[in-house]
């Protein structure tokens, strides 16, 4: 695909619709060079919780290969916006669902997601939100639904602090420990680590709830 106003390798229409995304990927992705790329990545971390169509990992993998030793701090500035960008989230799916909310979850073609976890926030609140991280639905879906289905403030908060910080911390660990090599791999198979990562954290809450019970 060329970058502007070329015809690319698909159908004329596909390509100006992938256009603006694309485009928007590469700003994201040029904070990586410049000096504000921290602050850039907080800002982008909270805006993708509640609307922006970008991951912050865009971001937070180039950052945290320039200066590894630096990642865990990438990591939890990553985890402070996403949670901070979540409140915003919940304010409109608890406050503005109608006239807001509504409109981003239908942006992105993800009504039938929602419903479904209104269902699952209310068989088990902290398995669907403490996988929120790993899930391939964007965590704004989870934000908002949170809100508009009455989902308890402060389990809110707490849970989806673990889950975020589960997500971004797991990506800086890998590149701590095995710097450039790991991109690649990450970039290829990050999806394979997660879903094994929910299943560890699923078999945790069945223990817990198996002994406990």
């Amino acid at each position: 695909m060329t970058e502007q106003g070329g015809t690319g390798d698909g159908p004329e229409g596909r390509t100006r619709r992938e256009g603006p995304l694309k485009r928007l990927y590469h700003w994201v992705l040029g904070w990586a060079e410049r000096p504000g790329g921290p602050w850039a990545l907080a800002g982008i971390a909270t805006a993708e919780s509640f609307f922006f169509p970008i991951p912050p990992d865009v971001l937070l993998i180039p950052l945290c290969l320039g200066q590894p030793k630096r990642a865990f701090r990438f990591a939890a500035l990553c985890t402070a916006g996403s949670v901070a960008g979540g409140l915003v989230g919940y304010l409109l799916g608890s406050a503005l669902y109608d006239t807001i909310g509504t409109r981003i979850i239908e942006l992105y073609g993800y009504g039938e997601q929602y419903e479904a976890l209104g269902r699952a926030y209310s068989d088990n609140l902290v398995l669907t939100l403490g996988t929120a991280g790993f899930t391939p639905i964007p965590y704004k879906v989870f934000t908002i639904a949170a809100g508009a289905f009455s989902v308890p403030l402060g389990a809110f908060v707490l849970i989806s602090a673990v889950s975020r910080a589960g997500r971004f911390f797991l990506v800086a660990t890998l590149i701590r420990l095995f710097g450039e090599p790991i991109r690649d791999f990450i970039e290829k198979y990050f999806n394979v680590l997660t879903i094994a990562l929910v299943l560890a954290v699923a078999g945790g809450f069945l223990l817990v709830r198996v002994f406990f019970h």
